[in-house]
């Protein structure tokens, strides 16, 4: 009776989200509770600096899944398997309002805050830059904090620009001190220099405050678990994501269109896991 009561017994993934404040951070301390009304798992979110960390942890199994940006999973050759595809980060760069820098191109010379180390963010910030020609740390200076004191060092000047990634309107930003910058004609240079499909995006105007419309680049965000976890919690995942949709839309991206089931397998280069897909075709219709 006591080995039917374990072998039963809800299994436990650990999973590498993010810094306290931020989506990643967010998202896997909702999935937890939404986990526990679940009769087959258990999450427990592990606090890091982002998408590179989760991965590494991921690689050496000190984590059984990950949340990450797609282009570096891609990048790192992540060997994970995904359960879906979430929701869409936003790559945001801001300027002091009073700025003179209108492109890219005028931050050479610069000091830029790119985001805390081993985040995606800062990833993906680095490779635009070096699509617009400037080679991080040689043409730009860069920093890596967290958003909230990027966005302080903005506000003091002690820094020309700053570079996030989330979900639309990111909340605690200042407006109307900062201004952000159109990114979507860098989106197409960005897919031909890193083979990656970057999503051209649009932010609506006044979704910032008296801020106009503007494009940017848009990376999806992945659940990823290792190679080797049981099918049945894959399946477990795949049953949050897909029926507890409601209870999983982090306040800050309500709006956004994910979590269906057509959206959850557009993992692109990143393989579903098998179990995944297979439930999800069961769920057709």
């Amino acid at each position: 009776m006591a080995a039917a009561c374990v072998d039963n017994a809800p299994h436990r993934i650990r999973l590498g989200s993010g810094l306290a404040g931020g989506l990643f951070h967010e998202f896997g301390n909702t999935l937890a509770a939404a986990a526990e009304r679940s009769p087959t798992v258990r999450i427990t979110p592990v606090p890091t600096a982002g998408s590179v960390k989760n991965l590494e942890l991921l690689e050496s199994g000190a984590v059984d899944a990950a949340l990450t940006l797609a282009d570096t999973a891609v990048a790192t050759n992540s060997r994970g398997l995904a359960v879906g595809r979430l929701y869409e980060s936003y790559i945001h760069l801001a300027v002091h309002v009073d700025s003179p820098v209108q492109h890219i191109g005028d931050l050479r010379g610069t000091r830029v805050d790119v985001g805390v180390a081993g985040s995606g963010a800062a990833n993906t910030a680095e490779r635009l830059f070096r699509t617009a020609g400037l080679e991080p740390g040689t043409d730009i200076t860069v920093y890596h904090h967290e958003l909230p004191e990027a966005a302080a060092a903005l506000r003091s000047r002690t820094v020309d620009a700053i570079v996030w990634s989330a979900g639309v309107p990111t909340p605690g930003v200042a407006v109307p001190a900062i201004r952000l910058l159109d990114l979507g004609d860098w989106v197409q240079p960005m897919r031909e220099k890193f083979d990656y499909p970057y999503d051209r995006v649009p932010v609506p105007a006044n979704t910032y405050p008296g801020i106009a419309g503007f494009e940017t680049v848009g990376v999806p965000v992945l659940i990823l678990v290792a190679p080797d976890i049981a099918d049945r919690i894959v399946v477990a995942l795949a049953e949050l994501l897909l029926h507890d949709s409601g209870a999983l839309v982090p306040e800050r991206a309500r709006g956004f269109q994910f979590f269906d089931r057509r959206w959850l397998v557009n993992t692109g280069s990143i393989a579903l896991h098998p179990a995944a897909a297979s439930y999800y075709r069961s769920q057709h219709g």
